[in-house]
């Protein structure tokens, strides 16, 4: 457990601090292409900021919304109660609020922009066919994800793709207008050189975009893996987890109240799983088989 969870966790940091790298060269890129100066980068950092502000503070309520949950007491499901206290009590933060989706399917999934503001969800569905073990390791993986700060670190990793994105966007349309003022001196000066330079940031400008979504999907992924080493810490029980896993995996009832705007926030992704290794790239979530396997490790 504290092998996976140590390297899940360098594995995201490398990722970030790569996406990081991937930023620095884009806009030292945009600044000698364009000749937009900090003006222009200030301005991309501002409104990819402005973007994620809304996200970030008020995910859940519209997560939630969309999801058609309901919050639920604890005289409802008092066994759900009593596994969130206990479980919040493990883990050192404060017991997430309960919220249900009236569904047969089983799936769950948090959110909370912290802590003290987070929100555990399941189905109805998770509650009928999980037994005790099984939901523990579920809402421990939840549990989890609030007490790594992973709503934090996704809402940072979206604030990047927006920045590359306008960046990028901003490039190509220096190129349609007819360039900017650093482009056309470095032009005359450097000849041939200068041609090279342009091309390559042209294509860099064209495929950063995707090279950063594919970044926040492999983080995404890492921090499925971590959530599920952190719920094995909790619990003391990888298999209840491995064995929840399995069974929302062959669960054949689709989830109804899951689209593509909430499916990566779900413990299982609700929605088809296309196979293929280029499909792996674009997945939200590592494969169950990979999950359970890391499981049945520890």
């Amino acid at each position: 457990m504290y092998e996976q969870i140590s390297r899940n966790k360098w594995k995201s940091a490398f990722l970030v601090l790569f996406f990081v790298a991937l930023i620095f060269v884009l806009t030292w890129l945009f600044e000698r292409l364009t000749g937009w100066g900090e003006g222009g980068i200030i301005l991309a950092v501002a409104v990819s900021l402005a973007m994620a502000f809304g996200g970030y503070f008020w995910s859940d309520k519209i997560v939630l919304t969309i999801s058609r949950a309901r919050p639920v007491t604890q005289d409802e499901f008092p066994y759900l109660s009593n596994v969130v206290e206990g479980l919040a009590i493990a883990a050192g933060i404060p017991a997430p609020r309960c919220y249900v989706i009236e569904d047969t399917a089983p799936n769950a999934f948090a959110t909370g922009r912290n802590p003290k503001n987070a929100v555990i969800c399941v189905t109805t569905g998770l509650l009928e066919k999980m037994d005790r073990l099984e939901l523990e390791g579920v809402i421990a993986h939840e549990m989890s994800h609030i007490k790594n700060y992973d709503v934090l670190l996704q809402t940072l990793v979206v604030v990047m793709v927006g920045i590359v994105a306008l960046l990028s966007d901003w490039m190509l349309r220096s190129f349609m207008w007819g360039g900017g003022r650093r482009r056309d001196r470095d032009g005359r000066e450097g000849g041939g050189a200068a041609a090279v330079f342009v091309v390559v940031g042209l294509v860099l400008a064209a495929l950063s975009p995707l090279i950063a979504q594919l970044i926040q999907l492999a983080v995404s992924r890492r921090r499925e893996f971590l959530a599920d080493a952190s719920s094995a810490m909790l619990t003391r029980y990888p298999a209840g987890l491995a064995s929840a896993l399995k069974k929302i995996a062959e669960d054949k009832e689709p989830l109804e109240a899951a689209n593509k705007a909430t499916a990566h926030l779900y413990i299982v992704n609700p929605l088809k799983d296309v196979k293929g290794s280029v499909n792996r790239l674009f997945r939200t979530h590592p494969p169950i088989e990979e999950r359970i396997a890391a499981l049945e490790k520890m």
